[in-house]
Formats: structure tokens, sequence, C-alpha cells
């Protein structure tokens, strides 16, 4: 699912699969990962400039490779507009994560992200955005 909503008069875009886990995944993925790329783009309406959005392109293709391999993680969604660009998984564990990640990512260029980790075993954080876009 596509969806969009607007801060500070920006348009951010959000994709998703409109559709909870069974109660398996949701106990095998209990930490919510959130890659954060800051960008400016307040030229081009809050939305990354073409050769940054490329390499936003790259970074989220390696990280779909990854989970081809690795099932120890799902994707929630992700999220383009004011600025922001993040991608947000739900994992087994950081140290997984990050290890698989880092495999990944040894032959790209150093991406300007920040990577937060958040204990979320019911998925709330998911589960919130797939009601805040039923209310639309």
């Amino acid at each position: 699912m596509i969806g969009r909503y607007y801060e500070n008069e920006f348009p951010v875009i959000v994709k998703f699969v409109d559709e909870i886990p069974n109660d398996s995944i949701i106990k095998k993925s209990p930490v919510l990962t959130v890659i954060s790329w800051k960008y400016e783009g307040e030229t081009n309406n809050g939305m990354p400039p073409h050769e940054i959005n490329e390499k936003m392109i790259d970074l989220e293709e390696a990280i779909e490779n990854i989970k081809s391999s690795f099932k120890k993680y799902q994707h929630a969604y992700s999220r383009t507009g004011n600025n922001l660009k993040e991608l947000v998984y739900y994992s087994a564990s950081q140290d997984d994560f990050m290890a698989s990640l880092n495999k990944t990512l040894t032959k790209h260029e150093r991406y300007p992200i920040e990577i937060d980790f958040y204990e979320d075993p019911e998925w709330r954080e998911f589960k919130k955005l797939i009601e805040d876009f039923k209310k639309d």
C-alpha cells in the first residue's frame, strides 16, 4: 500500500504491506529497526534530489537482498518526504541485523544514515501506522 500525509506542508509518501504478520513472525522479530537518511530537499518539495534518491534505492535494494538470505527480519514500512527517508524493519536482534547489514554493504560507499533500535515485541508502531491509514 502507498499512502501520503503532510508534515510542515511537505508531502510524505509511505510504502507498506497493509497486513499484520502472523503471531509466530511477530514473536521472532521483537526489535524495531529504523534506518534514517536526512537530506536537503527544500527545492524539491521535501523530496530527495534525483542523485540522492538513486543512492537511496541502491541502499534499499541491498537491504532487500539481505532479506532473501536472512529470514530473521521483516520490512515494516518506508517513508520519504520532508527531508527524511526512513526504512523500518522488525528483526530478531540488533546484533544479527547489524552483522548482516555490514556484510552486505561492504562494497557500497558509506551512506549518511543513522540506525536506531527499539524494543517493540507487540509491533505497536506498525499496527499504529496501519490504523492511522485506515482512518483516512
